[in-house]
């Protein structure tokens, strides 16, 4: 890929929204770009995170296994967001794994090493990073309390709507979300099961207030999803 389409890329990635474009194209010429197709992993646990990843196309999930072998979803990754910054803390290994779950997904790696020698460059960016692992946390104990407090039902719903809000596209008064998760990833994500998860799907699509096929969820109205 060349450096204008890299820039283009970074542009959009809104840790990097406001930086000057002399900046941006230190920072292109550095990156890998990579490819991988479905069931794939990007990183696994245990791995070395001595780099960090922009993912570029495609959609990703974060996740672990328990001890009994069951796979936890910890969360969903869309284009233009960075993800795999375990080495800018300080970690020396993932204690969770990315695996992409699209046919074909595009990423760039950079080295945390780099990405660290850039940062010094440009301080303005210490405080953006700072505010996305901030919302990052802020997101993950949004999800710890809907474990603890809410049914599945209103798990799977919250999820729906989560990912209407954020991913979705407005159809007249309806929200279409296009997605590349299997039931059984959903109740992964949302600690239910995929019987769950089938239930109320159903049960939300028999009251009319979704349709839903193999690859996306039609939101009747967001206001009354319930």
């Amino acid at each position: 890929m060349d450096i204008i389409t890299k820039l283009d890329f970074l542009k959009e990635v809104d840790l990097f929204s406001d930086l000057q474009e002399e900046k941006l194209v230190n920072l292109a010429r550095i990156l890998t770009e990579k490819k991988i197709s479905k069931h794939h992993f990007i990183y696994n646990t245990g791995d070395t995170c001595d780099e960090m990843f922009f993912l570029c196309d495609g959609t990703i999930k974060i996740g672990k296994h328990s001890p009994d072998g069951k796979e936890v979803i910890k969360s969903i990754i869309h284009p233009k967001v960075i993800f795999g910054e375990a080495g800018v803390v300080g970690l020396s290994e993932y204690d969770n794994f990315a695996k992409a779950i699209d046919t074909n997904v595009k990423y760039f790696t950079l080295k945390v090493t780099e990405f660290k020698a850039f940062l010094e460059e440009n301080p303005e960016l210490y405080w953006k990073m700072i505010d996305s692992l901030g919302s990052k946390l802020r997101h993950t104990e949004r999800r710890f309390e809907s474990l603890v407090f809410k049914d599945a039902r209103e798990r799977i719903i919250d999820f729906l709507k989560d990912n209407a809000k954020n991913f979705g596209r407005q159809v007249g008064y309806e929200m279409l979300i296009k997605h590349s998760l299997t039931q059984q990833d959903i109740a992964n994500f949302t600690g239910t099961s995929r019987q769950t998860v089938t239930s109320v799907l159903n049960d939300l699509k028999k009251s009319n207030q979704i349709y839903f096929k193999r690859k996306s969820i039609l939101i009747r109205d967001m206001t009354s999803l319930s």
